[in-house]
């Protein structure tokens, strides 16, 4: 269901928000912490994917719907800033600067290479289609050759 993905969205949020406020005042395990940012943006993504209308919902132009929505990402974008403050207070200014660039940096460096693949992968494809389509010339070229040697030999 619509409801619950944004429920899931704004609840993740919420609940790696709180493990990560718990989290920082030792900063001992740093792996649940970086998960628990993961799960931040992941939740934050999901808000903002119902947002921009990803999701299709029952009747996306109620008040319930664009209400909803707004308050979800407002929300979310203050848990956001709070996480940030926090991070940046513990971990020293610009820490979380540098977690969002490493982080847009990651996903650009993804979608380039997945781009490098397909660009790959639809040269691979025309080579491919190259060769069938030599090898169907050569072998229609083979065929009428061979007819009209047979042809030329009974004298039609």
């Amino acid at each position: 269901m619509v409801f619950a993905e944004v429920l899931t969205g704004i609840a993740l949020v919420n609940s790696a928000s709180k493990a990560i406020k718990e989290l920082v005042g030792n900063a001992r395990d740093v792996s649940a912490l970086a998960k628990h940012i993961d799960n931040l943006f992941d939740g934050e993504k999901q808000i903002q994917k119902k947002r921009m209308g990803k999701y299709k919902s029952l009747d996306p132009f109620s008040h319930t719907s664009v209400a909803e929505e707004t308050i979800n990402a407002k929300l979310a974008q203050e848990q956001m800033q709070e996480i940030a403050t926090l991070i940046d207070y513990r971990f020293g200014h610009g820490t979380w600067a540098g977690i969002i660039a490493e982080r847009a940096r990651r996903i650009r460096e993804a979608k380039e290479a997945e781009a490098r693949r397909r660009v790959e992968h639809r040269k691979k494809m025309e080579e491919i289609q190259g060769m069938i389509l030599t090898f169907l010339l050569i072998g229609v070229a083979t065929i009428v050759l061979v007819l009209g040697i047979i042809f030329y030999r009974k004298g039609f």
